[in-house]
């Protein structure tokens, strides 16, 4: 059985808690992606890839290492 680095659940609820009262259209938007594919993130469905971990969290300010680790 493979090990899970990462939580998808988890990173979903970082994720909206980091979106606060922004819309999903505003920051999709700001990231560069499509408010369907936020979506997916904020609710487990999908980890997103690499170059758009770090469009992520240079929108929020925060490390990459730190935010998408267990």
């Amino acid at each position: 059985m493979e090990e899970k680095t990462i939580d998808s659940k988890r990173i979903g609820e970082k994720l909206r808690e980091l979106r606060g009262n922004r819309t999903i259209n505003a920051v999709s938007e700001a990231i560069g992606i499509s408010p369907s594919a936020l979506t997916m993130y904020e609710i487990g469905a999908r980890m997103p890839r690499d170059e758009i971990k770090i469009r992520i969290c240079n929108y929020y300010g925060v490390s990459v290492e730190i935010f998408f680790k267990n």
